[in-house]
């Protein structure tokens, strides 16, 4: 049997501590070796929906598994199937957008305590969706924070998104009226897009500010000028394979150059101490985010096992002609 969790399960186990914690987690079995990544795939029928997978195996756990979903102008559905690394069984079907806004969050949190500066305070946003509310909650776990900016093309959006956000974090928050206001005086920088033309100049950034760059995951979107590339003394990936087949802010600027690619960090390498971040208070920093399969198979197994202690779910029989007739052939 396989344990069948909806949105409002995961939503009673996940906070974005917890998330944080499985996301420095899943960095950390990448950097050791005990953690095994395939990069995002992409099946489009033309005209209609895109149907996207990507899998990991988390060593350490005994999970792997593969998110699975569809976009469309109907929207996204996404699902992670966790199976047992040692066995094959499939342990549990989760229902997957409420994870996947989180630990894309929690790994700007993580990209943020390791490479903004200590005293970052404040913070200009771009974008205020639902993936933007989850970037703030995390930054907000790992910076004190004084200040945020936030703009968007929807005045109602950012008002609304301001509103709340302060509220739930306790921090003053303000809709600005460009990019630019959002973008100019940050210490830490969050562009949180759908956008194929940049919405953020590199003029624009002051010296030590760190940016995290999530909304673009397609070759021909962008977020960032080539400018504000150009600034970046310190560049960090969460996957340097994936980055080349999607990170758009990268490949618009970088082409084919291997020079150029081999300068990209992974976030994993410096979790696991192997290079350096950050290393001077002046230099600009990059987290161009993707969104990477261990991060969901680590949360996903972690849910697993809350959900399994507090008897949250439903078990869901999978296969039941199959497992009789292997009984019956090992008798």
């Amino acid at each position: 049997m396989a344990l069948l969790l909806t949105e409002a399960d995961v939503k009673s186990l996940l906070t974005m501590p917890l998330a944080l914690e499985c996301v420095q987690h899943s960095f950390q079995r990448l950097a050791d070796g005990s953690a095994l990544l395939h990069p995002r795939q992409r099946l489009h029928v033309p005209s209609k929906s895109y149907l996207h997978y990507m899998a990991a195996a988390d060593g350490t756990s005994g999970y792997m598994g593969l998110k699975i979903y569809t976009s469309s102008r109907e929207g996204l559905r996404f699902l992670i199937t966790l199976f047992s690394a040692e066995s094959g069984d499939l342990l549990a079907l989760i229902e997957a957008d409420f994870i996947g806004q989180m630990r894309t969050g929690a790994a700007s949190g993580v990209a943020t305590r390791l490479l903004a500066r200590e005293d970052a305070r404040t913070i200009g946003i771009v974008g205020t969706g639902l993936q933007a509310r989850t970037q703030l909650q995390a930054i907000a776990q790992v910076r004190k924070l004084t200040e945020v900016h936030a703009f968007s093309r929807s005045t109602e959006k950012r008002q609304k998104f301001a509103r709340e956000m302060a509220d739930a974090l306790k921090i003053p928050v303000s809709a600005v009226d460009s990019a630019q206001a959002a973008v100019r005086d940050a210490d830490i920088i969050v562009t949180s897009t759908t956008s194929t033309s940049p919405v953020v100049e590199g003029p624009w950034l002051k010296p030590g500010a760190h940016i995290n760059a999530i909304g673009a995951n397609f070759l021909q979107k962008r977020e960032l000028d080539a400018q504000a590339v150009e600034r970046c003394d310190v560049i960090v990936v969460d996957s340097r394979e994936q980055s080349k087949m999607e990170a758009g802010d990268l490949i618009q600027v970088f082409g084919e150059d291997s020079v150029r690619w081999s300068s990209v960090k992974e976030l994993a390498e410096i979790v696991g101490g192997k290079v350096a971040g950050r290393t001077s208070a002046n230099e600009v920093t990059l987290f161009k985010s993707n969104g990477i399969a261990i991060e969901d198979v680590v949360v996903a197994g972690r849910i697993f096992e809350m959900a399994k202690e507090r008897q949250i779910g439903r078990n869901v029989t999978m296969w039941q002609n199959a497992e009789t007739e292997k009984r019956v052939r090992t008798v």
